[in-house]
């Protein structure tokens, strides 16, 4: 036992928490998808009920080394990290516009050759520009008012980027929209230069409607979820599997609605875990995200230099914000939009990301942590306030 709680110590540093939260997703997240998605591979992989199992627990367990990987890296690296990604994001959003995969009239995939998977541009830029929005906006707190140097570079990526991902993703577009804003508030950015950031976003989000291809389908989802005569197909079926969930459930595995719900491993997987496991595991999952977002934020506080307590505020609000939007369109308090609920829904590249992303904020409070301590004379670890004394 003690062996065990060394290699923990050793190799699981930052958050504990937070270690332990996307752990028991990482569970959740299994067993849901295996329930959700038992009928589909009987039918489509000649009745071997295993196999999308089998592919989303490796992919699991890919994004959980991702985000160790990632949590060793100390976090002042991603600042420039960040940048020469958002370099490369622009060029490949614009190709994936113009040659990407087609899914549902709209290109936003790209396939990586040899291993044949599909890979969303947009997931790199967002996590880039979380980054380096945090990173730019850390390294000028002392001139913060500075029009000049500080706000513009800001306003031109977040604009760029926004514009180019809600040419065919309207609704992570907004969402990344929504994130920066909230950074910027953290990072003390004057309300005149955030109500220019909301003008500046607004214009780029209606250029990408009017000239991209979701314009129609982001006025009529929007149409449809204010009208009271009718309830989208998708919609109906999820607050059925919701209102037969009752309290406890279902139980594991007896999902009736996955045999008629569209997407019920990804868009509306909360669904299925309010039908399985009843509003007690709807409300499970719920804290479980707010928990992610309290310890993301907890870092904030204790964080020494202003970048890193950005960058953990941005990524978790980035993660937090699609859950809430996911589970919001659930329910229905929201329109139809599309997104995975994170750590939780089936999907390839979008999960590594997400390890990424949770790796960054483990490697901030790593960092921060270990900054309070310093090495003495006798090569043992002490707080640096007691060091002083």
């Amino acid at each position: 036992m003690n062996k065990v709680k060394a290699w923990i110590d050793d190799n699981l540093k930052g958050d504990p928490i937070i270690w332990g939260i996307v752990l028991l997703l990482s569970v959740i997240s299994i067993l849901v998808v295996y329930s959700a998605t038992g009928s589909l591979a009987y039918r489509r992989m000649g009745g071997n009920t295993e196999a999308y199992l089998i592919k989303h627990s490796s992919l699991v367990l890919l994004s959980l080394v991702v985000m160790w990987a990632a949590h060793r890296l100390p976090y002042k690296y991603y600042a420039k990290l960040s940048l020469m990604a958002l370099w490369v994001s622009v060029p490949l959003l614009a190709f994936t516009y113009m040659f990407g995969s087609n899914l549902n009239d709209a290109n936003r995939w790209l396939t990586i050759p040899i291993i044949n998977q599909a890979f969303q541009p947009s997931d790199l830029a967002k996590l880039a520009l979380i980054a380096a929005v945090a990173g730019m906006l850390g390294k000028r707190q002392k001139n913060i008012q500075d029009f000049k140097r500080t706000f513009i570079p800001v306003m031109i990526w977040i604009g760029l980027i926004c514009l180019l991902i809600g040419l065919a993703n309207m609704s992570t577009a907004v969402m990344l929209l929504s994130t920066c804003l909230l950074l910027m508030f953290i990072g003390r950015v004057p309300v005149k230069f955030l109500i220019a950031v909301c003008l500046i976003g607004f214009l780029a989000l209606t250029s990408a409607i009017f000239l991209g291809q979701r314009g129609g389908t982001f006025f009529s989802r929007i149409e449809n979820f204010m009208s009271d005569e009718e309830v989208p197909y998708q919609a109906q079926q999820s607050y059925m599997a919701i209102a037969t969930g009752g309290i406890a459930g279902k139980g594991p595995g007896n999902s009736e609605q996955r045999n008629s719900l569209p997407h019920p491993y990804s868009d509306f997987i909360y669904a299925i875990i309010i039908e399985e496991y009843g509003m007690i595991g709807g409300g499970v999952v719920l804290f479980l995200y707010l928990a992610l977002l309290y310890r993301g934020m907890r870092v904030v506080a204790i964080s020494n230099r202003p970048f890193g307590g950005l960058l953990s505020a941005g990524l978790s609000f980035a993660l937090v914000i699609q859950a809430m939007v996911n589970m919001a369109v659930a329910v229905g308090l929201g329109p139809i939009t599309g997104q995975p609920l994170p750590l939780l829904s089936m999907g390839g590249t979008s999960l590594l990301f997400t390890g990424i992303s949770l790796g960054i904020i483990l490697s901030v409070s790593r960092g921060d942590h270990e900054d309070g301590f310093a090495t003495d004379g006798n090569g043992i670890r002490k707080n640096a306030m007691q060091m002083a004394q």
